[in-house]
């Protein structure tokens, strides 16, 4: 078994539009995500965030659970469009439901930890631009004020946004999230702007809410692997890690875009016209610690062309194909791969110090089967769940400063444009009845959060 620190901070997540449902309720305006599940082919079987795990109307019943599996923190999302609609003006009904759901969460003595961005941007500001416009960073940090005003005096930990690489390059560059747009140079740019508005939200935090307040980021990570260790292997994964990893990390971190990702995408002309005097400053304010979200690697291997487009879709990389993921599988096809997990976190831990690491998601989706009593078995997922704590323990041993781990997700939901097929939770969701089933695995993760120590499952 192995035994993590006695301080070590345990928990699940989940975000807004995943979830909650109502999304035409109280005043709520509408998402990109909204507009986006609406359009023909875009999410399967048509599906859409309404009505979710209707976790607007079941929040109680989920802080329930949470407190059942003995989870001490909690990661959620706040819709913008549902506490401003249009982006700008405020909806008191929207700040209510999470001083609610924050009131819920403390009164059973689980540690609130909120995101300002998961992806569901308010439909009037794409309407004028999205990402791509320049005054959305500053609208931004207008709606964390509000929020940190709202929710500051219970809230001590703020995530700003989660996973700005899916929400500016899937968003804006591939056209396979919402707003669906499939410009190379946009998603640069909006990369860029997504940093911005993080490093104005951090100050907006932290001038407005408690003293002790804390602001971390949430940034997705694929380790690039290659089955080469020539030069042109490395300088493949080298030029991965740039648009993937680094392009976001870097200035999070207040080092400002990496020079070798600044000649890499110069091609574009984006970068270079995006950013202004004194934006690498912002975005680079003092973070409190790294959110870090994990799934799988990406096995890489060099072009015979240095110039040739990449087929992973990151904007402007070139020289590099991503070859298929190798078994075992998720139902996501995402490679299991707990050792690049592991050596992620190590790499992360010197890359970042003294910023510490908090794991703000990890998980896997897999086929669930519910038996005639209700209990539901889900093997893979528990093995998964195993496999990954003990990579992140083995990290902390070899030195890195991780801190907590959030299991993602507390519950079945709508998974982007996968819909209802895809099942992450830790929690089974019947979306007929909406009735909630705690799975094996979430049974299991209760026991290690408990015994602060992980079971041998391998």
């Amino acid at each position: 078994m192995n035994s993590f620190p006695a301080d070590f901070l345990w928990g699940s997540a989940t975000s807004s539009y995943q979830i909650e449902g109502a999304t035409e309720v109280d005043g709520r305006g509408p998402s990109i995500w909204d507009t986006f599940a609406r359009g023909e082919g875009n999410v399967i079987g048509g599906h859409t965030g309404d009505p979710a795990c209707d976790h607007y109307h079941r929040y109680r019943e989920d802080v329930a659970l949470l407190a059942e599996l003995g989870l001490p923190a909690y990661r959620f999302s706040i819709a913008w469009p549902r506490v401003m609609p249009d982006g700008r003006r405020v909806e008191p009904r929207g700040l209510d439901f999470y001083d609610r759901l924050v009131d819920e969460l403390v009164a059973h003595g689980i540690t609130p930890i909120p995101t300002l961005y998961h992806w569901d941007l308010p439909q009037a500001l794409q309407d004028a631009g999205g990402w791509v416009n320049r005054d959305v960073p500053s609208w931004f940090a207008d709606y964390a004020l509000v929020v940190g005003d709202r929710l500051g005096d219970r809230v001590r930990d703020w995530i700003t946004i989660n996973e700005p690489l899916c929400s500016a390059f899937l968003g804006y560059g591939t056209g396979v999230h919402a707003p669906g747009l499939r410009d190379a140079r946009q998603a640069v740019i909006a990369g860029h702007h997504h940093l911005l508005g993080h490093g104005l939200a951090a100050t907006a935090l932290r001038a407005h809410a408690r003293p002790d307040t804390k602001v971390a980021v949430a940034l997705n990570f694929a380790p690039p692997l290659t089955d080469s260790d020539d030069a042109e292997h490395r300088e493949a994964a080298r030029r991965f890690d740039a648009v993937h990893n680094r392009f976001f990390l870097d200035p999070v971190l207040g080092r400002g875009y990496p020079p070798d990702l600044r000649a890499d995408l110069a091609h574009l002309g984006a970068l270079e016209s995006a950013i202004r005097d004194g934006d690498e400053e912002m975005i680079g304010r003092p973070l409190d610690w790294i959110g870090v979200n994990y799934y799988a690697p990406s096995r890489v291997i060099p072009t015979p062309d240095p110039l040739q487009e990449s087929n992973c879709g990151l904007p402007g990389l070139r020289g590099v194909d991503v070859l298929p993921a190798r078994g075992p599988l998720t139902t996501m096809d995402w490679e299991q791969d707990p050792v690049a997990f592991a050596d992620l976190l190590l790499w992360l831990g010197e890359h970042c110090a003294p910023v510490p690491l908090i794991v703000t998601e990890n998980g896997s989706s897999f086929e669930d089967t519910v038996d005639a009593d209700g209990r539901v078995r889900d093997t893979d997922r528990t093995h998964y769940l195993a496999e990954h704590l003990h990579a992140v323990h083995a990290a902390i041993a070899g030195g890195a400063d991780v801190r907590g781990y959030l299991a993602w997700s507390l519950l079945d939901n709508f998974e982007w444009s996968f819909g209802y097929t895809r099942r992450f939770g830790l929690v089974h969701v019947d979306f007929d009845t909406q009735r909630r089933r705690i799975k094996d695995s979430g049974r299991f993760y209760a026991e290690v959060v408990a015994a602060n120590a992980v079971p041998d499952r391998r």
